[in-house]
C-alpha cells in the first residue's frame, strides 16, 4: 500500500495541469480571504447591505468567516497542483453545495430571509461548475496516467 501512495503522490507532483485551474483557485483562495476578513472584521455589515436587521449572534457569523477564510489556505495550496491536491477541491465543493442546501431549509422554514441567500451565490455557487471539471480532470488523469494494479514480475 505505501509503494502504490508513492508512486501516486510522486507522479502527481511531476504532473501539468491546465492553467486555469490554477487561476481560477488562486481566483477562490483570494475572494474566501478577503470575503473571511471582511465578515471577521466587520459581522453586521453583509446583514446591513442585505437591508437586514443586524443580529445578536455575530461573532457566531464571524466564526463563519474564519472558517471561509481557512478554505483560502486549502485552494492556495490546491492551486499550485490541483491533481494532487484534489481532496481539498473535493471538500471545498462538499462545502459550496451543503451551504446553499443549509440556505434552502432556513429560507423555507422562515429562519433567514431569501434576501440572504446572494451569500451562497457569490461564496457557493459559482464555483460550482470549475471545482467540478478540477475534480474531473484529476479523476481522468489519474485513470490515464497512474496504473491502479502493481506490474507482476
Amino acid at each position: 500500500m505505501t509503494r502504490v501512495f508513492h508512486r501516486l503522490t510522486n507522479h502527481f507532483r511531476t504532473t501539468k495541469h491546465p492553467r486555469w485551474m490554477t487561476y481560477t483557485l488562486l481566483a477562490a483562495a483570494g475572494y474566501n480571504a478577503l470575503w473571511g476578513l471582511w465578515v471577521g472584521l466587520f459581522p453586521a455589515q453583509s446583514f446591513t447591505l442585505l437591508g437586514m436587521n443586524v443580529p445578536e449572534y455575530l461573532p457566531l457569523w464571524q466564526s463563519v468567516g474564519l472558517m471561509v477564510g481557512c478554505y483560502a489556505i486549502g485552494y492556495f495550496i490546491a492551486a499550485f497542483n490541483p491533481y494532487l491536491y484534489w481532496p481539498m477541491v473535493l471538500v471545498g465543493l462538499i462545502g459550496k453545495v451543503l451551504g446553499p442546501l443549509g440556505m434552502i431549509y432556513a429560507v423555507a422554514s422562515s429562519q433567514l430571509p431569501l434576501a440572504f441567500a446572494w451569500n451562497n451565490l457569490t461564496n457557493d455557487v459559482i464555483w460550482w461548475i470549475p471545482f467540478f471539471f478540477i475534480l474531473r480532470g484529476a479523476y481522468q488523469h489519474l485513470l490515464e496516467s497512474v496504473p491502479l494494479e502493481p506490474k507482476r514480475a
